[in-house]
């Protein structure tokens, strides 16, 4: 039985990852830390904080008196850290609560753990598991080989930076304390439960709402799609099967431009209209709703600066030593997530308020 903390546990991947974690484990105590800043959503994590399946603790990583309490009361012996800021646009507006968050309040993380678990951690079965992200690698030119493990770290944002910092302070932290910690850095994410200030959520809901669907520059920027069930699949794996010191690259094997992910999207909310009539009188400024295509709102905006051309990581390392392959094809990861987004119109709903709302009013409207 593990018992876990899970930080960032109302945000996008940790939320995701909370719901899979209970389902696959059901007799481990999951704990949840997570500041709700404006990404993090409770409704995220309803069903299974009001089942009893999960506690909610709301609180910063960077508070270490508070995580050292809680690691002590709840004999937290896996602390899963999403926590993070990691919208790349806000960080070029001020880069200030991404070092807060991102390295701040890891290095505070890391130091609770360490002084939580004390010697003979990773005999005890230990382990501090740091979440980052392919950006830490930098841009890769077209025909380049995939980021490896091994690969040097050339950032190119704030927020990339600020997760390089983060990863080399878990990795400083095994090196002189012998805390036993392993690191994943994942390609771009998808699915449920997504905060709508990210590509494809947003075009989701731009799309319903008949509003413009912005891409940065040509669109032809290359990413590596993981589906997020994936992704905390790949997490499971590394918790249960990797040794303490190891790091992971995971990436969905779906590489595609920005681009031709967006229209495969407006096809496929397209083809949800067509199919359910009661889709126009519920979004009736929807292009479908009165005739037309999702794709002729596509439009491109300037693009953004320092804007990474394209990732891939190589996940053969994963793959050969611990069994992972993304089991989700894109196709039907965006149409999984299309329909997620119709029947949980609730939930975004009320995510579009407050300082969203005029984030989004800056950055997007006409």
């Amino acid at each position: 039985m593990r018992r876990l903390l899970v930080t960032g546990g109302a945000g996008f991947i940790g939320a995701n990852f909370c719901h899979y974690w209970v389902g696959q484990h059901p007799d481990d105590r999951v704990v949840v830390l997570d500041a709700l800043t404006y990404a993090g959503n409770p409704e995220s994590i309803a069903s299974l904080t009001e089942a009893g399946r999960v506690r909610f603790v709301r609180g910063d990583i960077g508070e270490r008196a508070q995580v050292a309490s809680l690691i002590a009361e709840e004999h937290i012996d896996t602390i899963v850290n999403f926590a993070a800021e990691s919208h790349v646009d806000r960080s070029i507006e001020d880069a200030t609560v991404f070092l807060r968050t991102n390295v701040l309040g890891t290095q505070a993380l890391l130091e609770a753990a360490r002084d939580g678990w004390g010697a003979g951690a990773a005999e005890r079965g230990c382990r501090f598991h740091h979440v980052s992200t392919d950006e830490v690698y930098g841009s890769l030119d077209p025909g380049v080989a995939a980021f490896t493990e091994a690969s040097p770290y050339a950032p190119s944002s704030p927020y990339a930076a600020s997760k390089a910092a983060a990863d080399h302070l878990a990795r400083a932290f095994g090196r002189t304390y012998g805390l036993p910690y392993t690191i994943s850095n994942c390609s771009n994410n998808y699915g449920p439960y997504q905060f709508p200030e990210k590509l494809l959520p947003l075009c989701v809901l731009n799309i319903l709402e008949g509003r413009p669907l912005p891409i940065y520059g040509d669109g032809l920027q290359i990413r590596d799609w993981l589906h997020v069930a994936d992704h905390c699949r790949a997490i499971e794996l590394i918790l249960q099967a990797s040794p303490a010191g190891e790091t992971w690259n995971v990436g969905g094997a779906a590489q595609e431009p920005n681009i031709a992910v967006v229209g495969a999207m407006c096809d496929v909310l397209d083809e949800a209209f067509a199919a359910q009539p009661q889709l126009k009188k519920r979004f009736a400024r929807s292009p479908a709703a009165q005739g037309g295509s999702a794709r002729t709102l596509i439009t491109h905006v300037r693009d953004r600066p320092g804007h990474d051309r394209r990732y891939a990581v190589d996940a053969r390392k994963i793959r050969e030593r611990l069994g992972f392959v993304a089991s989700m094809s894109l196709p039907a990861g965006l149409r999984q997530t299309v329909h997620w987004y119709l029947e949980h119109e609730s939930w975004w709903r009320a995510v579009v308020s407050g300082e969203y709302r005029e984030w989004y009013a800056r950055q997007y409207e006409p």
